[in-house]
């Protein structure tokens, strides 16, 4: 049970900063790229790969950063 809890908890942890990051760069790399250059799907594929890229990331740091500080028990 206590395996599922952490599990939950990371899935939530990694929404929280997939969302952030969306927020904070979906706007510049639209006006950059321009609306004619987002709408195909590779620079959008790419954008996507990219958040869930750094998600993970940032996911897997906060994670340890809570075992170090003995919060979660994994």
């Amino acid at each position: 049970m206590e395996k599922i809890w952490v599990l939950l908890i990371a899935i939530l942890i990694f929404l929280v900063f997939a969302y952030l990051i969306w927020r904070l760069t979906s706007g510049d790399l639209k006006k950059e790229y321009g609306t004619t250059m987002w709408k195909h799907w590779p620079s959008r594929l790419y954008y996507w790969q990219g958040v869930v890229l750094y998600g993970v990331a940032l996911t897997l740091i906060a994670m340890f950063l809570l075992k170090w500080a003995n919060v979660l028990t994994f």
